[in-house]
């Protein structure tokens, strides 16, 4: 199971901080977050298939075996108040919000009838309509980003907490730190969240960071830290429900580390030579969110047939999401004009 298969979650906090629960999840919670896991995986799956045929170009980021972190953290959000932000690994993140996988894969494409209309790609998607601003491609941007975010929550008085992804690499940007400060000086609504998911890029954590508990990364800012179990997804939103009673409440920013992994290489160019298959199949075996979750759900009750109809749905979900991409048209050439910032001086 999911949760026997890494260590047991950290707090550099106190109090209502130091004792992180998994989520009781009731069956149909538990069937939403296996098919929002197994959707996002499936569809990650089939546009590595689509970028090899290169009907995707650029850079392309793949969220397997991250999916836990997504689906149980968003699915303690209030869609209606609250804001997320992330990197460039980004289409796990729109998919757990609940956003149209046919549109998402058009966007990837490059189409016209893509969420940000073709001009966002992979690592530049965007929906202002589901509070969801981004995907970026400079590392550690999104902090800042969402730290003004946050700042906006808490000026309009509308009760939002931003949400800022990064990684364990973007953990040793400066702007990060100038972030905290801020954030915890004017006690702002955010919840930072470190994907640690063991390498920046190519290097693993222990060779690039002096620190590598990244949730005692805010306590020099006399910001809480938690760390979580990033492949079991109960525990996720276990964590995911304090956190936000403890922003809510007025306290101010929180840290959270999620321990994760990605099976693929950092992006669709990386061959990940850096670490062995052993490596990434002893991940797999012992600590996959979604067969984790799927034990569970057994245990539970829920029958197998239940269980296979869901892949079933997903695996059509998916395909058609790639039909729809293949058959949408490119952009109009006048979209070339549109959404452009002209400045004067």
């Amino acid at each position: 199971m999911a949760r026997a298969a890494t260590s047991k979650a950290a707090s550099s906090g106190a109090g209502p901080l130091s004792n992180i629960k998994p989520y009781s999840a009731s069956t149909d919670e538990m069937l939403r977050f296996y098919k929002d896991m197994l959707l996002i995986r499936r569809f990650e799956e089939k546009a590595g298939q689509l970028y090899g045929l290169g009907l995707i170009g650029g850079f392309c980021h793949l969220y397997i075996g991250q999916e836990a972190v997504a689906v149980g953290l968003q699915s303690g959000l209030d869609a209606n108040k609250d804001s997320v932000i992330t990197g460039y690994r980004d289409h796990g993140h729109m998919l757990a919000y609940g956003i149209d996988p046919r549109l998402i894969m058009a966007e990837l494409t490059g189409r016209g009838a893509g969420i940000s209309r073709g001009k966002g790609g992979s690592m530049h998607m965007f929906s202002v309509d589901h509070k969801f601003y981004g995907g970026h491609g400079i590392v550690g941007a999104q902090v800042a980003l969402g730290t003004g975010l946050a700042f906006a929550h808490k000026y309009s008085e509308d009760g939002g907490v931003a949400v800022a992804y990064f990684g364990d690499g973007a953990s040793n940007q400066g702007q990060v730190y100038e972030s905290f400060n801020m954030a915890a000086l004017w006690k702002l609504p955010i919840i930072y969240v470190i994907e640690n998911n063991g390498y920046a890029m190519g290097t693993a954590v222990e060779r690039g960071s002096s620190e590598t508990h990244f949730h005692r990364r805010g306590e020099s800012f006399r910001i809480p830290g938690i760390q979580v179990n990033g492949m079991d997804v109960l525990e996720m939103r276990g964590a995911t429900d304090m956190a936000l009673d403890y922003v809510r409440a007025g306290n101010g920013p929180l840290l959270m580390e999620v321990k994760t992994y990605r099976y693929r290489g950092h992006s669709m160019s990386d061959p990940a030579k850096y670490r062995t298959r052993e490596e990434v199949q002893d991940v797999r075996e012992k600590s996959d969110p979604i067969d984790g979750l799927k034990k569970i759900m057994l245990e539970a009750g829920i029958s197998e047939d239940d269980i296979k109809g869901i892949d079933k749905e997903v695996r059509r979900m998916s395909n058609e999401a790639a039909d729809f991409a293949e058959s949408s048209p490119e952009p109009d050439v006048a979209e070339l004009y549109t959404d452009v910032l002209v400045g004067s001086y």
